[in-house]
């Protein structure tokens, strides 16, 4: 008989599946939005902050945006391998499948590499989940966390449930087996995202690891309450609630700059790196000055374009395109 996990689906979860449902047909335009490549970026470093936050990581989104552009960071080097790991992971996010085992243990390579011996292995000792000097988790032993896993990941394929309950069920069974010696909650919050991305890529950028930063406490509360439940009804809620909340704060609303030049240049920009003549060209724009002030400066300024020689904005040489 094939793996069941045991969940209940309970009123709260049917409403908040509805609400979310709708929030994201609302949202559905974003993807296809130029002007919202730098919120998309804001979220991306918003969902690393949050998540390397919850396990100790004390760096703030300026310092990771600046590990992302490569910059120095006076802080732990531990740290800062964690960001570069995360930052990492997540630019991979679509070249993994969510049903692979493989995958999985290519993700935990990434996310861990330089920070623990058998990055990318399935743990091989018993591993319990303390609160102060109280172990409040005992995870299965580490014999059977493989086939625990292949399990997990054989119903994940198989399925018929909605996404939004199957990418949470996942994460609350990915906990309670607890396949690594380290990285296991990293791990879950990073493949609910993926396997949600790939319901709707939307999610690939909405930041809802840093709210569940923010309530933390009620995250791991929820973990306990499914746990002596058997039932991961209270997880699935408490996830689904921060989801509705990462839909809310990423609405149009939070990006009022809708200039029709910026969304021209950046659409011309999707082609590639190009000069300021190449740019006004393909704009068929002949007055340089014009071009500066109502294309150029603003894109500049919101972050939606770079420079591809930041260090020398007068060179002959200079190209603009697209922010990461």
């Amino acid at each position: 008989m094939s793996y069941q996990p045991p969940y209940t689906i309970t009123p709260t979860i049917i409403s908040l599946i509805a609400e979310i449902s709708e929030k994201l047909g609302r949202l559905s335009m974003l993807q296809e939005q130029e002007n919202n490549l730098r919120l998309r970026r804001i979220n991306r470093i918003r969902t690393i902050q949050g998540s390397l936050a919850i396990e100790g990581n004390t760096l703030t989104e300026e310092q990771i945006t600046a590990v992302l552009e490569g910059k120095p960071v006076i802080a732990p080097p531990r740290e800062i391998q964690e960001a570069r790991n995360a930052i990492i992971a997540y630019e991979k996010l679509g070249q993994w499948q969510a049903d692979s085992s493989q995958a999985l243990l290519e993700a935990h390579q990434t996310l861990m590499q330089g920070l623990i011996d058998d990055a990318g292995y399935y743990r091989r000792a018993g591993v319990g989940v303390m609160q102060g000097k109280q172990v409040i988790h005992m995870a299965p032993p580490a014999n059977r966390v493989s086939d625990l896993m292949q399990d997990l990941f054989n119903w994940l394929a198989n399925s018929d449930e909605h996404p939004l309950i199957r990418s949470s069920v996942f994460h609350y069974e990915f906990e309670f087996i607890h396949p690594f010696a380290d990285g296991n909650g990293r791990m879950g919050r990073l493949w609910q995202t993926l396997i949600l991305s790939q319901w709707k890529p939307i999610f690939a950028y909405l930041p809802v690891e840093s709210l569940v930063y923010v309530n933390q406490a009620d995250y791991y509360q929820a973990l306990q309450q499914s746990t002596d439940k058997t039932d991961s009804a209270p997880f699935i809620e408490f996830i689904l609630n921060r989801i509705l909340e990462a839909c809310d704060e990423s609405s149009p609303q939070v990006t009022p700059y809708d200039a029709p030049q910026v969304k021209d240049l950046i659409k011309l920009l999707k082609q590639g790196e190009m000069s300021k003549a190449e740019l006004m060209k393909g704009l068929h724009l002949k007055d340089a000055k014009s071009f500066r002030k109502r294309y150029l400066q603003p894109a500049l300024s919101a972050g939606f374009i770079e420079m591809t020689l930041p260090d020398k904005p007068t060179s002959p040489a200079q190209k603009y395109r697209l922010s990461l």
